[in-house]
């Protein structure tokens, strides 16, 4: 038999087989007789050099065609198997009542998270997160607040009742230690995230809230580059008109230490001229030591608020208790 004679032989043969296959695995074991590397137009193919030199082209260019159609025929076969794979055994029943989909939205606390993290993400800030249960280590000891500091009282925080001493955390500060102690300068995170503190719940507080810190860390920074990652940050949180003002405070984890108050067309309707909005200063050179860093190579600060405070403003909500409640009446409104 001719080599023409046998292509339009194998070539009938496939599409037989090709048809006759059952399912996808059948298929596949068909396209693998006729097209593989050991399959049957690949043997054809080797013999167009025992062809006279004149007869090859015409050879060729007919195993070509062949092979296309047969390839042509696989696709279409191969999506016939998966249309019928995808349809469901037992067949729907489209007489029954049909589901109302339930609507929904993102909880106002996460719109406001989100943008927060937005803001920051367009300054070059990368998010960082971390356990809600730490141990003493990570949310005191490294942040350079000692046994005997007033936020390591017992009656202040939540401990775990377990020989270690866990304790779910008071600040998302820890995650800062996490990281440090992690990965080598510079850093550039923000840590978003819920923390407990003993507090008796009423309008403007509540045993958990959540928190968002910042830390950059690199050669040279200032409080001057601390201060205008705030201003850019809450203009484009609480408007082009935020003022902010900054003053001496205490913490122990950052020297010198500051309080940023606010104003702002927001809080005057609240009948006020500043709000206290979030804490900050320089990282501490003890907290560098703790993690392994050289204080006197690398520099930074941090800085933290609350994001119930942010959206309570934004959205002009006089009780952080409303945001836990689980009120649809409430939520349905953002």
């Amino acid at each position: 038999m001719s080599l023409l004679a046998q292509v339009d032989s194998v070539k009938a043969e496939a599409l037989v087989a090709l048809g006759d296959a059952a399912d996808l695995p059948a298929l596949e074991q068909a396209k693998g007789s006729f097209l593989g590397a050991e399959g049957r137009f690949t043997a054809l193919l080797k013999q167009l050099g025992g062809l006279p030199r004149e007869d090859r082209p015409a050879a060729g260019k007919s195993i070509n065609a062949a092979k296309a159609e047969i390839e042509a025929a696989l696709a279409a076969r191969r999506a016939d198997l998966e249309l019928r794979a995808s349809v469901p055994r037992d067949p729907a029943d489209f007489t029954l009542p049909g589901r109302r989909r339930p609507s929904g939205r993102l909880h106002p606390l996460t719109q406001v998270t989100d943008d927060i993290v937005r803001a920051f993400r367009r300054l070059g800030f990368a998010v960082a997160d971390g356990p809600e249960i730490e141990d003493e280590r990570h949310c005191f000891d490294a942040l350079n607040t000692p046994a005997d500091h007033p936020a390591r009282d017992a009656q202040d925080t939540f401990f775990l009742d377990l020989p270690s001493r866990p304790l779910l955390r008071t600040h998302t500060s820890s995650v800062q230690i996490r990281v440090m102690e992690k990965q080598a300068p510079p850093i550039r995170i923000v840590v978003p995230g819920r923390v407990f503190r003993r507090d008796n719940a009423d309008a403007t507080h509540n045993p958990t809230f959540h928190q968002i810190e910042g830390l950059y860390i690199d050669r040279g920074v200032t409080l001057g580059d601390l201060k205008g990652t705030v201003e850019a940050v809450f203009r484009e949180l609480l408007g082009d008109d935020v003022k902010l003002r900054f003053r001496p405070h205490y913490f122990s984890y950052t020297e010198p230490s500051l309080e940023i108050d606010f104003t702002n067309s927001l809080v005057r309707k609240l009948g006020k001229e500043w709000l206290e909005i979030a804490g900050c200063g320089m990282v501490h050179p003890k907290v560098f030591e703790n993690v392994g860093y050289d204080p006197e190579v690398w520099s930074g600060w941090a800085f933290g608020f609350g994001i119930e405070r942010i959206a309570m403003l934004r959205y002009g909500i006089t009780d952080i208790r409303l945001f836990y409640e689980n009120d649809t009446r409430f939520l349905a409104q953002f």
